[in-house]
């Protein structure tokens, strides 16, 4: 069975959330060295705490270790130099996304254009300054919303489709380097603190109709990640991981 012994992992966005989930999960699959950047030194600190304590709780020795960096996505030039500090990786993972602030036809486009930053040029930027091993891989995020849009969501829809094109186009400028990009479905992480209370609500509520009849948890998501990592025969892929949610 395939493993990431030896491997060197860098996860933007791995502070909370799903990138949270796959920083623990590389270090249970024996990762050598797991980077976790985010843009809160506080949230860093926090998780890697938080992972020797998860780790301790879940009864596994492991071998490898965790460090934190401080990355700001939506700065080119910051993303660069993060890139050109951690050095040589075999994989790159962004899991990092602005959470929603308004809804379509209310949105004031000037006050929401930044919406393709963090990524889009976040993972543009990141994808063209990593410095790969043979054999790595880069996995970028998006979000069920990509395929069953819903009312008031059309640019953020926009900001998804873009982000499932790159990851095509990286597969070809970077082969045999492989880019694919993971498209959750409803998630319970600290991203949806950001929407309003009611949709909150309704969130749950859709939870009880997926086939799986449960929202997906940050763990159960990351497998798909460690899948991408792991399996050399993939690349230019989008993998559904929504709990069925395509299906109601």
């Amino acid at each position: 069975m395939a493993t990431l012994a030896g491997k060197t992992i860098l996860i933007i966005g791995g502070s909370s959330g799903i990138g949270y989930g796959v920083a623990k999960a590389s270090l249970l699959s024996r990762a050598s060295k797991v980077i976790i950047a985010s843009s809160s030194k506080a949230k860093v600190e926090a998780a890697l705490v938080r992972l020797k304590g998860d780790i301790t709780v879940a009864g596994s020795t492991v071998e490898g270790t965790a460090s934190g960096e401080v990355v700001d996505v939506k700065d080119s030039k910051n993303v660069k130099e993060l890139l050109e500090h951690v050095g040589e990786i075999d994989h790159l993972v962004l899991t990092s996304g602005d959470p929603v602030r308004t809804f379509f036809p209310d949105m004031d486009l000037d006050a929401n254009k930044d919406i393709f930053d963090v990524r889009f040029w976040g993972g543009f930027t990141a994808a063209q300054a990593a410095k790969i091993r043979p054999g790595g891989s880069i996995t970028l995020t998006i979000g069920q919303i990509l395929v069953k849009p819903k009312k008031g969501w059309s640019l953020t829809s926009g900001v998804l489709g873009a982000v499932d094109s790159l990851t095509r186009g990286l597969a070809v400028d970077l082969a045999p380097i492989r880019v694919n990009v993971i498209s959750p479905g409803l998630v319970k992480t600290e991203f949806l603190d950001g929407f309003p209370t009611e949709m909150r609500g309704e969130l749950e509520k859709h939870a009880n109709a997926l086939l799986v009849q449960h929202i997906g948890q940050p763990d159960e998501l990351a497998e798909a990640y460690l899948f991408c990592m792991k399996c050399q025969y993939i690349t230019g892929q989008r993998i559904e991981v929504d709990g069925g949610g395509k299906f109601i």
